[in-house]
């Protein structure tokens, strides 16, 4: 294992180019056969990147087939709370990983990763931490108890250089007000995928909400 001092100066992955939604979809796949087609109807809606969560003994698995079936979207590994979890998901094609939180073991898998990560933070000493071991954009979790908006507003000016990814609370009524922000890079939320609708294999009201998520914009 890498020593901090070497992850300080070490230029780790950076998600942003992969991050080109302005809502990422956060899944909780209970069933492998609902992977696909709740992702190409979230693809069909403009919502190309998504995190498939780590919440589910199906998620590795359904992984795996939104990767060999759907390559033009950028699928991604979340709620990695755990080292060995970090090599899982990678083997099985995550192309970025993200973290509810950062304790000092995970920072360090997370930096040596071959594809790039957001680690989760919830107070300005974590963001500050994480930013100095080269980690050039968070999650911001859980966004809404921990501050939302307000919270994002008052780092922005002490914190220029880190970028955030809100999740947590963050739904279809609050999305453009966190987008707004200047140091906010994108939002991720589960209101694009009700279970209700994945369970009935509704996929046509997940491609509507998902249109409507896309033209949810940020300003700069």
């Amino acid at each position: 294992m890498r020593g901090s001092a070497h992850i300080i100066t070490m230029r780790l992955a950076d998600p942003t180019a992969l991050l080109t939604t302005p809502v990422i979809p956060v899944l909780t796949i209970e069933r492998v056969a609902d992977a696909v087609p709740l992702v190409r109807a979230l693809a069909a809606g403009g919502l190309t990147v998504v995190e498939v969560t780590l919440r589910t003994h199906a998620a590795l698995d359904a992984l795996r087939a939104i990767v060999a079936e759907i390559p033009d979207v950028v699928a991604g590994v979340g709620t990695v709370t755990k080292v060995t979890e970090v090599a899982r998901a990678v083997d099985a094609g995550a192309e970025f990983l993200v973290s509810p939180g950062t304790p000092a073991n995970l920072a360090l898998a997370l930096a040596d990763a071959p594809v790039p990560a957001l680690p989760g933070c919830a107070t300005v000493s974590e963001a500050m931490d994480l930013a100095e071991q080269g980690f050039p954009v968070l999650k911001f979790f859980p966004a809404e108890p921990s501050g939302g908006v307000r919270w994002l507003k008052a780092v922005a000016e002490p914190l220029p250089h880190i970028r955030f990814c809100p999740t947590g609370g963050v739904n279809a009524a609050n999305a453009a007000e966190y987008l707004a922000l200047r140091n906010v890079i994108a939002v991720g939320g589960s209101w694009t995928v009700p279970q209700e609708a994945i369970a009935a294999g509704d996929f046509a009201r997940i491609t509507a909400l998902a249109k409507t998520a896309t033209g949810l914009r940020q300003r700069r």
